[in-house]
């Protein structure tokens, strides 16, 4: 772990004496300490991660999972654990950073009450905030980063390509997210990597709409969008069907996005401006009788988190850079009737990007 922590702190405006990173209690949990310290199990509750400019990681771990961290520990000579109860972290706190002027924390993840904390138990230190320089360092991602990206993504789409197979009439929004949910734990997932979504007719003009108790009936379309963990790093994949007599409209739609996106992923490779995959996508859908109905950013950056710091839209200049993983997702949305949105998981690599989701995005009726 000692390249990640020195690829934050490279990134970081002055020198500091030590990064800290610290976790409360679940769903408090900063996804960095993961980043740093990387150990596939446990929740490490009240744990603390401590790097130093050598790259050296010190943790200290809850007693729940003291066996986890140290056997992650012998994989990395640069890692230490001492195991602590969250009682006795203080001292041990206060010992490992005597003589500290400046540490910098994770302000965009650390939760105010272990930020007063911190400033009660060492009142002489300066905090500075590392957010930006954590966030830039994992939106690119390293080799092993994207082989846990790759296998979440092999995860979910392996279930993706077993959805029309689901689709039933009167099968509900409910029984067709549980069961993928079910077939991706199945496949090898640790977990979902946020709350399925499904939508049957109108509701799948909602982006993010919860899927409920209604019913599958011939002539609606379907959105799905769903997602795997895999040793933490998250995949997230839309697929979107018809179900039943086919709909001009909506199949036009469908191929519609489909260009969108064949057009977002043609602009994709190192030092393009990340508006131009959205400008891209939004180009074509608004060349077509569906123009201002892509409601939302053509993607974000996936990783210990399926939303993982980092979103591209209309005005964002960050250039792409090879290693960065993010979804590319253009959708149209017709309230009242449906929607279609197509996402897959990509990284970026020298000479363009290489796809991690492979399940079919084509347009698909489904016979009811």
């Amino acid at each position: 772990m000692e390249a990640r922590v020195r690829k934050i702190l490279a990134g970081l405006d002055a020198p500091v004496d030590a990064l800290l990173l610290a976790n409360a209690i679940e769903p408090h949990l900063d996804q960095s300490f993961f980043y740093v310290f990387d150990v596939p199990s446990g929740l490490f509750e009240g744990s603390v991660a401590l790097g130093r400019p050598d790259g050296s990681l010190e943790v200290f771990a809850s007693p729940l999972e003291t066996e986890s961290a140290l056997d992650a520990a012998k994989h990395d000579r640069s890692v230490h654990v001492t195991s602590v109860d969250r009682d006795l972290t203080d001292p041990e706190l206060r010992k490992a950073l005597a003589g500290a002027k400046t540490v910098g924390l994770h302000f965009a993840e650390l939760t105010h009450a272990w930020y007063v904390r911190l400033h009660d138990l060492l009142p002489d230190v300066t905090f500075v905030d590392a957010s930006k320089a954590i966030r830039k360092a994992r939106v690119t991602k390293d080799a092993t980063e994207i082989a846990h990206l790759r296998r979440a993504a092999e995860i979910g789409s392996t279930v993706g390509r077993q959805i029309p197979s689901l689709l039933k009439r009167g099968v509900t929004e409910l029984e067709v997210a549980s069961e993928i949910e079910y077939r991706m734990h199945r496949a090898g997932a640790s977990g979902r990597s946020f709350s399925t979504i499904v939508g049957f007719g109108p509701h799948g003009a909602e982006p993010h709409f919860t899927p409920g108790a209604t019913r599958l009936e011939p002539g609606v379309s379907i959105v799905c969008d769903f997602g795997a963990f895999y040793q933490r790093y998250a995949s997230d994949i839309t697929r979107s069907f018809r179900f039943g007599p086919r709909d001009e409209e909506m199949k036009r739609v469908h191929e519609t996005v489909v260009e969108a996106q064949a057009a977002a992923l043609a602009t994709i490779r190192p030092g393009v401006p990340a508006r131009e995959v959205h400008l891209a996508a939004a180009r074509v859908i608004d060349a077509s009788p569906w123009k201002g109905r892509l409601i939302h950013g053509v993607g974000h950056s996936i990783g210990l988190a399926v939303h993982d710091g980092w979103g591209y839209g209309p005005k964002v200049e960050d250039p792409l850079e090879v290693g960065m993983a993010f979804t590319v997702e253009p959708g149209i949305y017709l309230p009242g009737k449906g929607g279609v949105r197509i996402e897959d998981d990509i990284v970026v690599t020298e000479k363009g990007f290489e796809f991690l989701s492979t399940a079919p995005r084509e347009y698909l009726e489904v016979p009811a």
